[in-house]
């Protein structure tokens, strides 16, 4: 049998069990025989992105981020939309990656849940295409109107929004072969 590929999860919602945590659980659950899903759950405690502090000696939180990045096959990106664009947290650990080549050519998908999320959406495509990480427009999935789409336990029940997921885990996984 395959080896399950490794995938780094980072949750743009800093928020205790978000819609976006609970999607990505959805998928780790659905997806466990061919991936192993680890979720950063650090993202609130990076330091804020400083260029005097990017340099070869980093705080250790981005050093151990960056590690998680480098030892994965893939990342999972699933983020919400604030004020009609990603959240600071988010950007922020982004940004600590770029005058690295990390990123480059990662395979990554990207998910974006939230009330409407298209500007989330679009913003976090292009800043992933500026960081040169590899997906499709099969590997983003856009799904509006997240909160309503999961019981009162936090499972996805939702099934357009379950279908969505299953093709999006399909170009994922092709995207890593």
């Amino acid at each position: 049998m395959e080896q399950r590929k490794n995938v780094l999860a980072i949750i743009g919602s800093t928020r205790a069990n978000s819609s976006n945590l609970n999607l990505v659980k959805a998928f780790a659950k659905q997806t466990t025989p061919k991936f192993e899903v680890h979720i950063f759950e650090g993202i609130g405690n990076l330091p804020h992105f400083n260029p005097d502090q990017d340099t070869e000696n980093p705080p250790e939180a981005i050093v151990a981020f960056r590690k998680l990045i480098a030892q994965a096959d893939a990342l999972l990106i699933c983020t919400p939309e604030y004020v009609f664009s990603l959240p600071g947290s988010l950007k922020n650990a982004i940004e600590w990656c770029v005058s690295t080549t990390l990123l480059s050519q990662k395979p990554t998908g990207l998910i974006t849940a939230s009330a409407s999320g298209l500007k989330a959406h679009e913003e976090l495509q292009l800043v992933m295409r500026t960081v040169e990480a590899r997906f499709t427009e099969a590997t983003t999935l856009l799904i509006p109107g997240i909160k309503g789409k999961f019981d009162t336990n936090g499972n996805l029940i939702d099934e357009p929004t379950i279908k969505q997921l299953k093709a999006f885990e399909l170009a994922f996984e092709a995207l890593l072969d």
